[in-house]
């Protein structure tokens, strides 16, 4: 642990945002530079730097409403890992939530959890990332119509139990986004920097859910990512059976008492930096 005693643990500004994606890139996580930039902006991010200055570890904390927050980007470069940087970092925005009075939430995977339990966080909802490769395009164009972003926001907030407002109109506002429905089923496609992404999504019955994601993913070529929650089982085997591959597991996770309830599930969420 000697060796990291010497590197501070510095806030994070926008010119970082490159050594950020780095970071992310080496992991080969799909963020992009508008992930970090958000991130930067909106949210408090924490990094540490070894003797030539270069960003070799991060953790971010995302403030939502209603007392909530997301930590995520906790990333440690190839050659840093397993000295305690990631749990140094998590704990410095746990420390920095308490003094503001947050919840704190996070999508880890399996190895991340189990840094994450004894650190106090506790289960909640399973979720799934899948992967589907480029699809046939079929001129389903269409049979999509553009959402309202405010009906967007609503049902958001009614499956997460709290306001994403200016999460969700800073993804939707970026070059490539699209606010999709058909039917009852509302989506948000956006860009990664591997693939596209599809979330949140919402619907009224999983075969609305599947039917949407389809004709989403037969509008353009993609590569595709979404993650699914594993609670809306219908909806997973649908999207196997059509091609979509299970990469990884996420199991959310929270610090601390919840302080807001979720009135609905969504069928597949924004993502496990955002929640």
């Amino acid at each position: 642990m000697a060796d990291i005693d010497q590197f501070a643990t510095v806030e994070l500004g926008s010119d970082d945002a490159r050594a950020g994606l780095m970071l992310s890139a080496e992991a080969n996580w799909n963020q992009n530079e508008a992930d970090w930039r958000l991130f930067l902006k909106e949210g408090t991010v924490f990094g540490v730097r070894d003797r030539d200055r270069r960003l070799i570890a991060t953790a971010a904390l995302l403030p939502y409403t209603s007392a909530n927050a997301w930590i995520s980007m906790v990333l440690v470069t190839a050659n840093w890992r397993r000295h305690g940087l990631a749990t140094r970092l998590v704990d410095t925005c746990l420390d920095t939530a308490t003094k503001r009075g947050l919840t704190c939430w996070l999508d880890a995977t399996p190895a991340g959890a189990a840094v994450y339990g004894p650190l106090g966080f506790t289960p909640t909802l399973q979720l799934r990332r899948l992967r589907r490769e480029n699809s046939p395009q079929a001129g389903t164009s269409r049979l999509l119509s553009t959402c309202n972003l405010a009906e967007l926001i609503a049902r958001d907030t009614s499956a997460m139990g709290f306001d994403r407002s200016v999460l969700l109109t800073e993804l939707a506002g970026r070059p490539g986004s699209r606010l999709l429905s058909s039917g009852d089923a509302v989506a948000l496609v956006r860009d990664g920097r591997k693939a596209r992404h599809i979330g949140p999504l919402f619907a009224s019955a999983p075969d609305q859910a599947i039917a949407m994601v389809e004709v989403i993913a037969r509008s353009e070529a993609g590569p595709w990512l979404i993650d699914a929650v594993n609670g809306q089982q219908e909806f997973l085997k649908g999207l196997t059976g059509s091609g979509w591959i299970v990469e990884r597991p996420y199991q959310r996770m929270r610090f601390g008492r919840a302080t807001t309830r979720a009135e609905t599930l969504p069928f597949a969420v924004a993502g496990p930096e955002y929640g």
